[in-house]
């Protein structure tokens, strides 16, 4: 692709990262690959990054001090308008459980990734599938309220399945560890799911792609981490893609 520039800058993103490193070096590598492939050339995408220490935020998120959680999070975006961010987003699909207590003290926008993952769901007409995440993600509406409020059913996920989900995610995940036998349980967990008729599979947690290969089951997967990351290139590029258009 020619190398082109409008002029226009792009929008500065701002990321609240850390939750865990291992997503945020995710969600980095696919930003900037997916300004790259759109403008060409050497662009890269105007990224800030918060990276916070996971280790007592995740303490605060266990013990259920939702409180903490929300004013570091707060904290941590505002450092990011200081900054410069033109909007916002959490590398956390957990993280968005404090998403309503942060977003409206804000002066700019912050992404949810909820409404990138409905949006992908709804286009490629996956009107029932399982959500697959922590235990907040899994059973709480921080996330299912918004795929659900767009009228995507989600099939039911038994509470033992929950539970090793969960420790799967913290206590390997976001360690940055990969553990073979973990593996194969999620494959399980997918193939058992299509038995009861799910259409796909929604990683609903930023760490599991680590641990689920995205293009090897029986359903479809669809990586929340990769969905948001899409979504925010789509924003960052907005005014860009306008100027051209009227170029």
């Amino acid at each position: 692709m020619a190398d082109f520039h409008s002029g226009v800058p792009l929008r500065k993103l701002g990321i609240i990262g850390g939750t865990s490193w291992s997503s945020t070096a995710l969600y980095y590598e696919h930003i900037n690959r997916g300004v790259a492939q759109r403008l060409g050339g050497l662009h890269s995408a105007r990224l800030v990054i918060d990276s916070l220490d996971l280790a007592p935020f995740a303490e605060m998120e266990l013990s259920g001090n939702w409180d903490g959680v929300a004013e570091v999070t707060l904290e941590a975006a505002r450092r990011l308008e200081t900054a410069g961010a033109d909007g916002i987003i959490i590398t956390s699909n957990t993280g968005h459980k404090v998403y309503d207590a942060v977003a409206p003290k804000l002066g700019v926008p912050m992404l949810h990734i909820a409404d990138a993952t409905a949006d992908k769901l709804l286009a490629d007409k996956r009107k029932r599938v399982a959500l697959l995440g922590t235990r907040f993600t899994m059973l709480e509406p921080h996330v299912r309220s918004r795929l659900e409020g767009r009228g995507i059913a989600l099939v039911p996920i038994e509470q033992a399945w929950v539970d090793e989900i969960d420790r799967i995610i913290f206590e390997e995940l976001a360690a940055g560890r990969v553990v073979r036998n973990s593996q194969r349980k999620l494959k399980t967990l997918i193939t058992e799911l299509a038995k009861q008729r799910a259409e796909a599979v929604v990683l609903g947690c930023t760490e599991l792609v680590l641990a689920v290969d995205v293009r090897a089951n029986v359903l479809p997967v669809y990586d929340t981490t990769e969905i948001h990351a899409r979504a925010c290139v789509e924003w960052m590029l907005a005014d860009e893609e306008v100027a051209r258009a009227a170029a």
